[in-house]
């Protein structure tokens, strides 16, 4: 049993319900985020209706799950 993969835009708005913040410096299709307790920034590369690969959703939910702690 396959699951679709989620959209870009769907991993935008969960780093957003969690507090991260866009921050300036973003090429291109590329997006970075921030939070202040969080050392460095997260990127995400793809247009918002591109699919989201494996690594992208795994990484944005362990940002996720470390902020929240």
């Amino acid at each position: 049993m396959c699951r679709e993969p989620r959209k870009i835009r769907q991993l935008v708005a969960d780093l957003e319900r969690a507090g991260v913040a866009l921050a300036s410096g973003g090429n291109g299709s590329h997006r970075k985020f921030r939070y202040p307790n969080f050392p460095g920034a997260l990127i995400l590369r793809g247009q918002s209706s591109d699919d989201a690969q494996h690594y992208q959703e795994r990484d944005i939910r362990s940002a996720i799950y470390k902020i929240s702690q």
